[in-house]
Protein backbone atom coordinates (compact mmCIF):
# COMPACT_ATOMS: atom_id res chain seq x y z
CA UNK A 1 0.00 0.00 0.00
CA UNK A 2 1.08 3.60 -0.58
CA UNK A 3 1.84 5.43 2.68
CA UNK A 4 -0.73 8.15 3.38
CA UNK A 5 0.24 11.45 1.84
CA UNK A 6 2.58 10.01 -0.80
CA UNK A 7 0.06 9.73 -3.65
CA UNK A 8 1.45 12.81 -5.45
CA UNK A 9 4.97 11.39 -5.31
CA UNK A 10 3.76 8.16 -6.86
CA UNK A 11 1.86 9.99 -9.58
CA UNK A 12 4.82 12.07 -10.67
CA UNK A 13 7.18 9.12 -10.63
CA UNK A 14 4.95 6.75 -12.58
CA UNK A 15 4.65 9.14 -15.51
CA UNK A 16 8.26 8.44 -16.45
CA UNK A 17 9.00 5.26 -18.33
CA UNK A 18 12.61 4.08 -18.48
CA UNK A 19 14.85 5.54 -21.17
CA UNK A 20 14.90 3.54 -24.38
CA UNK A 21 17.95 1.43 -23.51
CA UNK A 22 16.69 0.74 -20.01
CA UNK A 23 13.21 -0.01 -21.35
CA UNK A 24 14.62 -2.66 -23.67
CA UNK A 25 16.40 -4.34 -20.77
CA UNK A 26 13.28 -4.20 -18.60
CA UNK A 27 11.24 -5.82 -21.37
CA UNK A 28 13.80 -8.59 -21.74
CA UNK A 29 13.72 -9.19 -17.99
CA UNK A 30 9.94 -9.56 -18.26
CA UNK A 31 10.32 -12.18 -21.04
CA UNK A 32 8.57 -9.93 -23.55
CA UNK A 33 8.83 -11.66 -26.96
CA UNK A 34 11.63 -10.23 -29.05
CA UNK A 35 9.28 -9.45 -31.94
CA UNK A 36 7.38 -7.02 -29.67
CA UNK A 37 10.33 -5.08 -28.29
CA UNK A 38 11.13 -2.85 -31.27
CA UNK A 39 7.52 -1.71 -31.54
CA UNK A 40 7.33 -1.00 -27.81
CA UNK A 41 10.50 1.09 -28.03
CA UNK A 42 9.20 2.96 -31.09
CA UNK A 43 5.92 3.86 -29.35
CA UNK A 44 7.57 4.99 -26.11
CA UNK A 45 7.89 8.63 -27.21
CA UNK A 46 4.23 8.84 -28.20
CA UNK A 47 3.19 7.31 -24.90
CA UNK A 48 5.02 10.06 -23.00
CA UNK A 49 4.22 13.04 -25.27
CA UNK A 50 0.52 12.50 -25.90
CA UNK A 51 -1.41 14.03 -22.95
CA UNK A 52 -4.27 11.55 -23.21
CA UNK A 53 -1.95 8.55 -23.24
CA UNK A 54 0.03 9.94 -20.32
CA UNK A 55 -3.15 10.26 -18.28
CA UNK A 56 -4.08 6.66 -19.03
CA UNK A 57 -0.57 5.49 -18.17
CA UNK A 58 -0.64 7.37 -14.88
CA UNK A 59 -4.12 6.18 -13.95
CA UNK A 60 -3.30 2.54 -14.67
CA UNK A 61 0.03 2.52 -12.85
CA UNK A 62 -1.43 4.34 -9.83
CA UNK A 63 -4.27 1.80 -9.72
CA UNK A 64 -1.74 -1.02 -9.43
CA UNK A 65 0.50 0.67 -6.89
CA UNK A 66 -2.18 1.91 -4.50
CA UNK A 67 -3.28 -1.67 -3.77
CA UNK A 68 0.20 -3.17 -3.66
CA UNK A 69 0.15 -6.35 -1.59
CA UNK A 70 -3.58 -6.24 -0.86
CA UNK A 71 -5.44 -9.52 -1.35
CA UNK A 72 -8.30 -8.88 -3.74
CA UNK A 73 -7.18 -5.33 -4.44
CA UNK A 74 -7.01 -3.42 -7.67
CA UNK A 75 -9.59 -2.16 -10.12
CA UNK A 76 -9.89 -2.15 -13.88
CA UNK A 77 -6.82 -1.20 -15.88
CA UNK A 78 -7.32 1.39 -18.64
CA UNK A 79 -8.36 0.09 -22.03
CA UNK A 80 -8.47 1.73 -25.42
CA UNK A 81 -10.82 0.96 -28.32
CA UNK A 82 -9.72 -1.72 -30.75
CA UNK A 83 -9.34 0.82 -33.56
CA UNK A 84 -6.55 2.57 -31.61
CA UNK A 85 -4.16 -0.04 -32.98
CA UNK A 86 -0.79 -0.96 -31.55
CA UNK A 87 -0.66 1.84 -28.98
CA UNK A 88 -3.91 0.59 -27.46
CA UNK A 89 -2.82 -3.03 -27.45
CA UNK A 90 0.48 -2.15 -25.80
CA UNK A 91 -0.84 0.38 -23.26
CA UNK A 92 -1.16 -2.24 -20.46
CA UNK A 93 2.45 -3.31 -21.05
CA UNK A 94 3.67 0.25 -20.45
CA UNK A 95 1.50 0.41 -17.33
CA UNK A 96 3.16 -2.70 -15.91
CA UNK A 97 6.65 -1.42 -16.77
CA UNK A 98 5.85 1.88 -15.02
CA UNK A 99 4.76 -0.02 -11.91
CA UNK A 100 7.73 -2.38 -12.01
CA UNK A 101 9.91 -0.51 -9.45
CA UNK A 102 7.08 -0.67 -6.93
CA UNK A 103 6.35 -4.37 -7.18
CA UNK A 104 10.07 -5.12 -6.99
CA UNK A 105 10.31 -2.96 -3.87
CA UNK A 106 7.37 -4.83 -2.36
CA UNK A 107 9.06 -8.15 -3.13
CA UNK A 108 12.24 -6.94 -1.44
CA UNK A 109 10.23 -5.75 1.56
CA UNK A 110 8.80 -9.27 1.86
CA UNK A 111 12.25 -10.86 1.26
CA UNK A 112 10.94 -12.64 -1.83
CA UNK A 113 13.93 -14.26 -3.57
CA UNK A 114 15.03 -12.53 -6.76
CA UNK A 115 14.53 -15.76 -8.71
CA UNK A 116 10.89 -16.01 -7.63
CA UNK A 117 10.29 -12.32 -8.38
CA UNK A 118 11.81 -12.58 -11.85
CA UNK A 119 9.94 -15.73 -12.87
CA UNK A 120 6.67 -14.44 -11.48
CA UNK A 121 6.81 -11.16 -13.38
CA UNK A 122 7.99 -12.92 -16.55
CA UNK A 123 4.41 -14.17 -16.94
CA UNK A 124 3.86 -10.84 -18.70
CA UNK A 125 5.93 -12.07 -21.64
CA UNK A 126 4.24 -15.49 -21.59
CA UNK A 127 0.82 -13.88 -21.92
CA UNK A 128 2.03 -11.60 -24.72
CA UNK A 129 3.12 -14.75 -26.55
CA UNK A 130 -0.39 -16.17 -26.07
CA UNK A 131 -1.85 -12.96 -27.54
CA UNK A 132 0.36 -13.19 -30.62
CA UNK A 133 -0.41 -16.89 -31.08
CA UNK A 134 -4.13 -16.18 -30.94
CA UNK A 135 -4.35 -12.86 -32.82
CA UNK A 136 -1.12 -12.58 -34.82
CA UNK A 137 -0.29 -9.19 -33.30
CA UNK A 138 1.44 -7.81 -30.24
CA UNK A 139 -0.59 -7.09 -27.15
CA UNK A 140 -1.77 -8.52 -23.86
CA UNK A 141 -4.73 -10.86 -23.75
CA UNK A 142 -6.06 -10.29 -20.20
CA UNK A 143 -4.33 -7.32 -18.53
CA UNK A 144 -6.25 -7.84 -15.29
CA UNK A 145 -4.68 -11.27 -14.87
CA UNK A 146 -1.17 -9.84 -15.02
CA UNK A 147 -2.26 -7.22 -12.50
CA UNK A 148 -2.26 -9.98 -9.87
CA UNK A 149 1.47 -10.49 -10.41
CA UNK A 150 2.29 -6.78 -10.33
CA UNK A 151 0.28 -6.18 -7.14
CA UNK A 152 2.16 -8.89 -5.25
CA UNK A 153 -0.83 -11.25 -5.07
CA UNK A 154 0.49 -14.11 -7.23
CA UNK A 155 3.80 -16.00 -7.28
CA UNK A 156 5.22 -18.65 -9.56
CA UNK A 157 6.87 -21.43 -7.60
CA UNK A 158 8.11 -24.08 -9.97
CA UNK A 159 5.49 -25.49 -12.34
CA UNK A 160 2.51 -23.89 -10.60
CA UNK A 161 1.39 -20.39 -9.70
CA UNK A 162 -0.16 -19.56 -6.34
CA UNK A 163 -2.45 -16.60 -5.77
CA UNK A 164 -3.02 -15.17 -2.30
CA UNK A 165 -6.78 -15.24 -2.02
CA UNK A 166 -9.79 -15.95 0.18
CA UNK A 167 -12.38 -18.70 0.07
CA UNK A 168 -15.50 -17.83 -1.87
CA UNK A 169 -18.97 -18.65 -0.64
CA UNK A 170 -19.59 -22.08 -2.16
CA UNK A 171 -16.01 -23.30 -1.83
CA UNK A 172 -15.77 -22.01 1.72
CA UNK A 173 -18.94 -23.84 2.69
CA UNK A 174 -17.60 -27.05 1.12
CA UNK A 175 -14.38 -26.74 3.13
CA UNK A 176 -16.35 -26.11 6.32
CA UNK A 177 -18.64 -29.08 5.61
CA UNK A 178 -15.55 -31.29 5.35
CA UNK A 179 -14.77 -30.51 8.98
CA UNK A 180 -12.05 -27.88 8.64
CA UNK A 181 -12.28 -24.77 10.86
CA UNK A 182 -12.48 -22.54 7.79
CA UNK A 183 -15.20 -20.95 5.73
CA UNK A 184 -16.01 -18.16 3.28
CA UNK A 185 -13.59 -15.25 3.58
CA UNK A 186 -10.72 -17.24 5.11
CA UNK A 187 -7.32 -17.29 3.43
CA UNK A 188 -6.71 -19.77 0.61
CA UNK A 189 -4.21 -20.20 -2.20
CA UNK A 190 -5.73 -20.21 -5.68
CA UNK A 191 -3.68 -22.57 -7.80
CA UNK A 192 -3.01 -21.81 -11.48
CA UNK A 193 -1.31 -23.82 -14.22
CA UNK A 194 0.60 -21.55 -16.64
CA UNK A 195 1.06 -22.38 -20.31
CA UNK A 196 4.39 -23.08 -22.05
CA UNK A 197 5.94 -24.91 -19.09
CA UNK A 198 5.60 -28.56 -20.01
CA UNK A 199 3.51 -31.31 -18.42
CA UNK A 200 1.95 -31.13 -14.96
CA UNK A 201 3.46 -34.38 -13.76
CA UNK A 202 2.82 -35.47 -10.17
CA UNK A 203 6.48 -34.92 -9.30
CA UNK A 204 6.58 -31.34 -10.61
CA UNK A 205 3.33 -30.51 -8.79
CA UNK A 206 4.65 -32.04 -5.57
CA UNK A 207 7.76 -29.88 -5.77
CA UNK A 208 5.70 -26.73 -6.38
CA UNK A 209 3.41 -27.47 -3.45
CA UNK A 210 6.36 -28.10 -1.16
CA UNK A 211 7.84 -24.75 -2.18
CA UNK A 212 4.50 -23.02 -1.63
CA UNK A 213 4.16 -24.33 1.92
CA UNK A 214 7.56 -22.91 2.82
CA UNK A 215 7.25 -19.72 0.76
CA UNK A 216 4.00 -18.40 2.20
CA UNK A 217 4.83 -19.43 5.77
CA UNK A 218 8.13 -17.57 5.44
CA UNK A 219 7.12 -14.45 3.50
CA UNK A 220 3.47 -14.02 4.57
CA UNK A 221 3.40 -15.46 8.10
CA UNK A 222 0.39 -13.35 9.08
CA UNK A 223 -1.73 -15.09 6.42
CA UNK A 224 -2.37 -18.74 7.37
CA UNK A 225 -2.87 -20.80 4.22
CA UNK A 226 -4.30 -24.21 4.99
CA UNK A 227 -6.12 -25.00 1.74
CA UNK A 228 -5.52 -24.62 -1.97
CA UNK A 229 -8.32 -24.12 -4.48
CA UNK A 230 -8.54 -24.37 -8.24
CA UNK A 231 -11.22 -23.28 -10.71
CA UNK A 232 -10.26 -24.61 -14.12
CA UNK A 233 -11.15 -26.59 -17.20
CA UNK A 234 -8.57 -29.08 -15.94
CA UNK A 235 -10.98 -30.12 -13.18
CA UNK A 236 -13.90 -30.99 -15.45
CA UNK A 237 -14.81 -34.51 -14.24
CA UNK A 238 -15.59 -35.59 -17.80
CA UNK A 239 -11.87 -35.55 -18.57
CA UNK A 240 -11.43 -38.59 -16.33
CA UNK A 241 -13.81 -40.44 -18.64
CA UNK A 242 -11.89 -39.43 -21.78
CA UNK A 243 -8.28 -39.80 -20.64
CA UNK A 244 -6.27 -42.73 -19.22
CA UNK A 245 -6.30 -42.85 -15.44
CA UNK A 246 -2.50 -42.54 -15.42
CA UNK A 247 -2.56 -39.30 -17.42
CA UNK A 248 -1.16 -36.20 -15.74
CA UNK A 249 -4.48 -34.38 -15.92
CA UNK A 250 -6.44 -37.18 -14.26
CA UNK A 251 -3.80 -37.50 -11.55
CA UNK A 252 -3.89 -33.72 -11.08
CA UNK A 253 -7.65 -33.94 -10.61
CA UNK A 254 -7.13 -36.63 -8.00
CA UNK A 255 -5.56 -34.10 -5.63
CA UNK A 256 -8.81 -32.19 -5.27
CA UNK A 257 -12.07 -32.58 -3.42
CA UNK A 258 -15.05 -31.17 -5.33
CA UNK A 259 -16.23 -27.79 -4.10
CA UNK A 260 -19.36 -27.42 -6.22
CA UNK A 261 -20.62 -28.45 -9.63
CA UNK A 262 -19.99 -26.23 -12.63
CA UNK A 263 -23.23 -25.92 -14.62
CA UNK A 264 -22.41 -23.27 -17.20
CA UNK A 265 -21.04 -24.44 -20.55
CA UNK A 266 -17.43 -23.38 -21.08
CA UNK A 267 -16.27 -25.04 -24.29
CA UNK A 268 -13.95 -22.11 -24.99
CA UNK A 269 -11.89 -22.81 -21.87
CA UNK A 270 -10.28 -26.07 -22.91
CA UNK A 271 -10.34 -25.17 -26.62
CA UNK A 272 -8.46 -21.94 -25.94
CA UNK A 273 -5.84 -23.48 -23.67
CA UNK A 274 -5.28 -26.64 -25.70
CA UNK A 275 -5.59 -25.33 -29.26
CA UNK A 276 -4.74 -21.64 -28.80
CA UNK A 277 -8.05 -20.04 -29.80
CA UNK A 278 -11.37 -20.46 -27.94
CA UNK A 279 -13.33 -19.61 -31.10
CA UNK A 280 -12.13 -22.62 -33.11
CA UNK A 281 -14.89 -24.90 -34.34
CA UNK A 282 -14.88 -28.56 -33.26
CA UNK A 283 -14.74 -30.00 -36.79
CA UNK A 284 -11.36 -28.40 -37.45
CA UNK A 285 -9.64 -29.30 -34.19
CA UNK A 286 -6.55 -31.50 -34.66
CA UNK A 287 -6.14 -34.91 -32.98
CA UNK A 288 -2.37 -35.02 -32.48
CA UNK A 289 -2.31 -35.75 -28.74
CA UNK A 290 -4.46 -37.58 -26.25
CA UNK A 291 -5.72 -34.32 -24.76
CA UNK A 292 -6.54 -32.88 -28.19
CA UNK A 293 -8.48 -36.01 -29.09
CA UNK A 294 -10.34 -35.98 -25.77
CA UNK A 295 -11.38 -32.32 -26.04
CA UNK A 296 -12.24 -32.34 -29.73
CA UNK A 297 -13.92 -35.75 -29.92
CA UNK A 298 -16.20 -34.90 -26.99
CA UNK A 299 -17.33 -31.69 -28.71
CA UNK A 300 -17.76 -33.39 -32.08
CA UNK A 301 -19.98 -35.98 -30.40
CA UNK A 302 -22.27 -33.19 -29.24
CA UNK A 303 -20.95 -32.87 -25.68
CA UNK A 304 -19.88 -29.77 -23.80
CA UNK A 305 -17.20 -28.83 -21.30
CA UNK A 306 -18.01 -27.14 -18.01
CA UNK A 307 -14.77 -26.93 -16.01
CA UNK A 308 -14.57 -27.74 -12.34
CA UNK A 309 -14.01 -26.30 -8.88
CA UNK A 310 -12.00 -28.07 -6.23
CA UNK A 311 -9.90 -27.75 -3.11
CA UNK A 312 -7.49 -29.72 -0.97
CA UNK A 313 -5.69 -29.27 2.31
CA UNK A 314 -2.11 -28.15 1.84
Amino acid sequence: MIPEGEESLVTSTLLDLPEADDLAEALLDLAVPHEDINELLALRGRMLSDPGLRRLLDAGAAELVQDMGKVGGGGELPRMPEESGAVGRYLPVYVFVAALPYVRAYHRERSVPDEVSRRTLADLGRNMAVHRRRHGTGGLLIPGWIGLHFRGELYQLGRLQFQRSRLGGRTGEAVRAAGLPLGPGDFALDLHVPDFLGPISPATCDRSLARARDFFARHFPEEPYRVATCHSWLLDPQLAECLPKESNIVRFQGRFRPAYEAKEVDDGGPVGFVFGDPELLPDGLPRRTGVERAIGDHLRAGGHWYGGHGWFEI
